[in-house]
């Protein structure tokens, strides 16, 4: 069995290779089942049954524990430098200020409702943001202790988790001390 070969233009050259085919080689002839798609598939199969290892299942991989430790961090740091939520809520509640203290000539209330509500709105926020991530590291660390057994967690995830925390703790530290008015509080008037 040989195959003609063409040339780049498509004119037939007249030269002939043989090269031997696979039931050349082997010797086996179509009726030996050997290059029939069934053959084939009783070779994988037997394959498969003669020891061939097979992969395990694989565990779970970590990714959300992982995600949502970032998340946690994240969270910290927002509740530690501010959010758009907070900056918008300490506008609004100063523009209530203004307006409630309009008429007002007592420059202490204007003080409060302009300021220091803005100041206690814009704190419940980051106090909010505080408490969301100490909770989610929270549930992060522990995690592994209601799933799977044998499967640790990976270092990372700990660190960025505890991170989390930390953050957390901090934020929710400051955003109580910003909300009573014991750090930074209103000037006073008299």
């Amino acid at each position: 069995m040989g195959t003609k070969t063409e040339d780049e233009t498509g004119a037939d050259t007249g030269t002939a290779t043989t090269e031997p085919t696979t039931d050349e080689v082997t010797g086996a002839s179509p009726a030996d089942g050997a290059d029939t798609p069934a053959g084939d598939e009783a070779a994988e199969a037997a394959e498969a049954a003669d020891g061939a290892e097979v992969a395990p299942e694989a565990g779970p991989s970590g990714v959300g524990q992982g995600a949502a430790a970032v998340v946690s961090a994240a969270l910290g740091v927002v509740s530690l430098t501010g959010s758009w939520v907070g900056t918008v809520a300490s506008a609004r509640q100063s523009l209530i200020g203004q307006l409630e203290s309009s008429g007002s000539s007592d420059v202490a209330e204007m003080i409060r409702r302009g300021y220091g509500d803005a100041w206690q709105a814009n704190a419940l926020w980051a106090g909010l943001f505080a408490l969301t991530a100490l909770v989610v590291g929270v549930v992060v660390l522990a995690r592994p202790a209601f799933g799977a057994p044998g499967t640790p967690q990976a270092p990372w995830i700990r660190s960025v988790s505890w991170a989390g925390v930390a953050l957390g703790v901090i934020g929710l530290l400051l955003a109580v001390l910003k909300y009573t008015d014991v750090l930074l509080g209103l000037p006073s008037t008299g």
